[in-house]
């Protein structure tokens, strides 16, 4: 296969970020990366651009961890209450997912986006309490979020009457037992 090395002028996550140098298959370059401005050629000009680049690249990074720091500071400080409803037992039903956790986080901050797999949740939660759970926002800046889970428990049915939860029903005869 025929492979030539090429200059990134844009992010692009299978490769690298700007102004890397790159080896990738010719095809790829000369139908794809260079038609759409995504890549240059290695020339003596595009080689001095390199440096034009990278001044780009350091400040595109730059505005992206200030921001990253911002928002961590206003999810730090945020503090949310879920609810769940719960059985006559005490048992919750459903539970709190990394989804949850998300929208609510969009929805307080009033935030336009925020990275789908931003809230990094092991596994569901269904107790009751205060949890910490980590929000990874940049690959150097991460949050931690403290919500507090509160189940919402039926008032106790009152027993004594035969339609009450504990009270059985009667069989019904089938033609095996009629006889």
């Amino acid at each position: 296969m025929a492979f030539t090395e090429v200059i990134l002028t844009a992010n692009i996550p299978s490769l690298g970020a700007e102004a890397d140098i790159v080896k990738v298959r010719r095809g790829h370059a000369r139908n794809f990366l260079l038609p759409q401005g995504k890549a240059l050629e290695i020339t003596s000009g595009s080689l001095r651009q390199i440096n034009h680049l990278k001044a780009k690249r350091a400040e595109r990074e730059a505005r992206e961890m200030t921001a990253a720091e911002e928002l961590a500071s206003k999810i730090n400080k945020l503090s949310p209450v879920f609810t769940l409803e719960a059985g006559e037992t005490g048992k919750a039903f459903g539970s709190i997912t990394a989804k949850d956790i998300h929208d609510r986080i969009v929805a307080d901050l009033k935030l336009e986006e925020l990275p789908k797999h931003a809230v990094e949740l092991e596994k569901a939660i269904k107790e009751s309490g205060e949890h910490t759970v980590p929000v990874k926002l940049h690959t150097d800046v991460s949050a931690k979020l403290k919500l507090t889970v509160k189940i919402n428990a039926p008032a106790p049915v009152e027993g004594g009457s035969e339609e009450g939860a504990g009270a059985k029903k009667p069989r019904r005869r089938t033609a095996a037992s009629a006889e």
